[in-house]
């Protein structure tokens, strides 16, 4: 599937809570990583702070500038959320403000490794929890690199109204970039108004509603055990099947003129 993004205006809750859950319950191979330039929350929070010494993106990055070394280094970097098996893996964020200035001249970088991540062996999807873009230095080169972006936004007006401007947002900068068409969709937290409406109003297919569920909310931000038959760990489960459709879809229009031998239609 390569690179899965979630990102959110300003004042739009639930990216972080919406990348883990997913994370916890997806049936491929994936690594989380948590790119929100104004921090990781996953370390202190829903791990409790339990690691052998410091590790993430901040890490990854300072030995970038210093050695080149992203490769060899990035899989030491990794925690696995589901130890020993190595199938979901986190990349922590920044824990440290100081990292930033590391990290954020790194994006593109970054994007272009995640990028090949579904071609190794073994192959793994990349599930990058971009947080807010209304922050300095957000991730841009991660969302032009990414096969599918999920804006999540909690449906009801004051949210929808900052998510409108942010889509727009992204929009302009996508066809700036010339990335195809096709990748952007919203993903709903929450209740509030219903999806058709939604997205009537944002002119923007609406790919899933993730329940509202402040039990495992408080779980995956605080530490805990996470059932797997609560409301939002099903509802995050059963977005892989939209996500893979939607990338399926994709694919093809893509690669059809190439089948149709029209090579210079692409």
């Amino acid at each position: 599937m390569a690179i899965i993004a979630l990102v959110a205006a300003k004042g739009s809750p639930g990216v972080t809570t919406s990348a883990l859950a997913c994370a916890l319950t997806w049936h491929r191979r994936l690594v989380l990583a948590e790119c929100d330039p104004a921090g990781g929350s996953v370390l202190a929070g829903y791990l409790g702070g339990a690691l052998d010494g410091p590790r993430g993106i901040g890490e990854l990055a300072v030995g970038e500038l210093r050695d080149g070394n992203l490769e060899t280094a990035f899989w030491s970097q990794l925690v696995d959320l589901d130890a020993p098996k190595r199938e979901r893996l986190l990349l922590p964020g920044v824990v440290d403000p100081a990292q930033a200035g590391s990290v954020v001249p790194l994006w593109q970088r970054f994007a272009d490794f995640f990028a090949g991540l579904d071609r190794g062996d073994p192959a793994y999807d990349v599930l990058v929890d971009c947080g807010r873009l209304h922050v300095a230095g957000p991730p841009w080169p991660i969302l032009r690199a990414a096969s599918v972006v999920l804006v999540v936004t909690n449906a009801r007006l004051p949210d929808l109204s900052a998510t409108r401007a942010l889509v727009r947002a992204i929009e302009r900068d996508l066809t700036e970039h010339r990335v195809p068409a096709g990748t952007l969709r919203l993903l709903l937290v929450g209740g509030g108004h219903g999806r058709s409406e939604v997205s009537k109003a944002l002119r923007l297919p609406v790919i899933a509603r993730l329940p509202h569920d402040p039990r495992t909310a408080g779980v995956l931000a605080l530490g805990g055990t996470v059932r797997a038959g609560r409301p939002l760990m099903r509802a995050a489960s059963a977005l892989e099947v939209p996500v893979g459709a939607l990338l399926d879809r994709r694919r093809a229009r893509l690669a059809w003129p190439v089948a149709q031998g029209v090579p210079d239609a692409v």
